[in-house]
């Protein structure tokens, strides 16, 4: 018996006999929705999907080599059968009033089975460890597979874990005991709601499923987020260049500018005053700029890496300069944004150009060898498919490339907003940082072809000429410029470990500084909130390994950001008179966050795929 059932503290779970009669009066209200949505569709074409991934051959080629091996299989199979046995002794004695150790437990941080019913009641504890158990044995089975090549092997754990993840009986509605509850209290409006959510968010998708994660309408870039005040002093077609107001009297000599991912907004580092980075840096006492990108179309389709580098990071790097008049400019670089740092460096090296005196990087590769589970995208099948696609529009879509990311951690991202949109009829929580992660921007072809072929492929940037920018071979190994690395240890995107690689490629002064939680968080990480923690290790050449040099850190508590102020202090504190952006020697363009960040995808009818890019 369910616990919830005796206490009248808690409501009981509803009578099968009233949820049969609700779900039935549903499904007559909601049919003439679904038809209608399924019409408009058939109108506008149906085309057959096509395996552009290679999922189809990996899952063909992993069950060729397990039917190989009938053993492994049936032990596997006998394994599977003991664990269920045991859930069914466990259910027996739970049956009968006696505590009992359960066969499967989640993982601390699943917050799927967090209402109290898949615990307390019988019928739901046996579903969640059903579904535990079989999960596990499947994961198990396929996750090694002997004779399988590495690239299908990561294919099939990566997509078995989605098949997994879909499947869990949170994601149902007569499954999950929350969804359940509501559906009786509300007399079924949370599912009718739901339906509606879900065929607006496939309209607003043309034709694909579009999730909200949060609500829209709830933010403005300038108004209550990236509000940190200052002036758009430089603008060309890829970029906006923001200069930050002053909050103190005196600021540091050397400049700080910002090279931001340009598959994101700038303003995941000026979400709010209270984790901002930019206001934090100003207050500090940095003169702080930021590249702000634009949002391109295919009228930008042809702009390459290249013309990122020397049209983007190198001309802000030049107006900075004549903006403050100085010719010594501390830089950082997140993400993609850090990649295209280490190029710009090793551009400059070349040429004996020595503006940038020190070199920042936030989750960045270098080097390319372990690129995590983004891997799973990148081969030369799936980039030559997706090269095709960007070749008729000029660019790729920001949603598709969000996708691939929310899918990377499908329960926290995809299946929990599922649930609470559609199952549960409720509108998504305004939260900014999922504002900010729907706020996606597009990839212009010949930058994100370039990108893709030259570091993920063929991971050309450690290799001494490898690239050439500009006609200019570049070559990381002999930058002398003093770098810190920030990484971060649940980092799914830019795994610590391959970061790590990368750190070893510069020959000057190098500190490398682990911290917690992950690709976002773990960089967003403002001292005031005293979160995370980090990890040091004060030896003079980096160890070959990250092991090794793990083996040798302290661990401190809070933020690096302290961290990093006293290294890029130490590297030159002195200090100038607080500089106004509109008193400097660039014409003020127009208030920060200025017109390009403001530019919304989401609120944009989809892509035509049809349409040619314009050279």
């Amino acid at each position: 018996m369910s616990t919830s059932a005796q206490d009248p503290q808690k409501p009981a779970l509803p009578d099968p006999k009233e949820v049969a009669k609700t779900y039935g009066e549903i499904a007559q209200r909601a049919s003439k929705l679904i038809n209608d949505h399924v019409q408009r569709q058939m109108k506008k074409g149906i085309t057959s999907p096509a395996d552009e991934l290679g999922i189809a051959q990996a899952f063909m080629d992993m069950m060729a080599k397990l039917l190989s091996n009938p053993y492994k299989l049936a032990q596997a199979q006998m394994n599977l059968v003991w664990d269920y046995f045991s859930l069914w002794q466990h259910s027996m004695l739970r049956l009968a009033g006696m505590d009992t150790k359960p066969v499967a437990t989640p993982a601390k941080s699943d917050s799927r089975f967090k209402d109290a019913e898949w615990e307390d009641h019988f019928l739901f504890d046996f579903m969640k460890q059903s579904y535990l158990i079989t999960a596990r044995h499947i994961h198990d089975t396929v996750c090694c597979v002997e004779g399988l090549p590495e690239n299908e092997q990561k294919k099939v754990n990566f997509f078995t874990r989605q098949f997994i993840d879909a499947l869990s009986p949170t994601n149902f509605a007569m499954t999950n005991p929350e969804v359940l509850r509501e559906t009786v209290k509300s007399h079924g409006s949370n599912l009718l709601n739901g339906f509606n959510n879900l065929l607006r968010d496939i309209e607003e998708g043309g034709g694909q499923l579009r999730v909200k994660m949060t609500d829209p309408t709830a933010f403005e870039v300038g108004r209550n987020v990236g509000t940190t005040p200052g002036k758009v002093i430089f603008q060309n077609e890829l970029m906006q260049l923001l200069q930050f107001e002053p909050t103190t009297k005196e600021v540091l000599k050397r400049p700080l500018l910002i090279v931001p991912p340009w598959i994101n907004k700038y303003y995941i580092l000026d979400l709010r005053p209270t984790n901002s980075f930019i206001k934090w840096a100003t207050d500090q006492g940095h003169t702080v700029f930021i590249i702000s990108w634009v949002n391109p179309d295919a009228r930008l389709a042809q702009k390459a890496f290249d013309d990122y580098l020397t049209e983007g990071a190198l001309t802000a790097l030049e107006a900075v300069c004549r903006q403050t008049g100085e010719q010594e400019v501390n830089m950082v670089g997140y993400c993609l944004g850090g990649t295209l740092l280490g190029s710009t460096i090793g551009y400059l090296d070349t040429i004996k150009d020595k503006r940038i005196a020190s070199a920042t990087y936030f989750v960045t590769l270098l080097d390319f060898s372990i690129p995590g589970e983004l891997g799973v995208f990148i081969d030369e099948q799936q980039v030559s498919s997706l090269e095709k696609k960007m070749e008729e529009r000029g660019y790729l879509e920001g949603s598709e490339m969000a996708t691939t990311f929310n899918m990377l951690r499908a329960n926290d991202l995809i299946w929990s907003f599922v649930v609470n949109n559609y199952l549960m009829g409720k509108d998504p929580f305004p939260f900014d940082l999922l504002y900010w992660n729907s706020d996606s921007t597009r990839m212009p072809y010949a930058m994100h072809s370039f990108y893709l072929r030259n570091m993920y492929l063929g991971n050309k940037l450690r290799e001494p000429g490898g690239i050439e920018i500009a006609g200019v071979p570049i070559d990381i190994s002999k930058v002398k410029t003093p770098c810190y690395f920030i990484s971060t240890v649940e980092d799914h995107i830019a795994p610590w470990k391959s970061t790590y690689k990368g750190a070893h490629l510069p020959s000057g002064p190098v500190k490398f500084v682990l911290g917690g939680s992950g690709h976002i968080a773990g960089i967003v990480n403002p001292p005031a909130a005293n979160k995370y923690g980090y990890w040091t290790n004060d030896c003079k050449r980096l160890p070959e390994t990250p092991e090794e040099w793990f083996e040798g850190t302290e661990q401190h508590q809070g933020s690096w950001w302290n961290d990093w102020q006293a290294w890029v202090t130490k590297l030159d504190g002195s200090k100038v008179p607080a500089r106004d952006p509109a008193k400097g020697k660039l014409k003020v363009v127009e208030d920060a966050p200025g017109s390009f960040v403001k530019f919304r995808l989401d609120t944009q009818p989809a892509a035509a795929t049809g349409a040619k890019a314009v050279a």
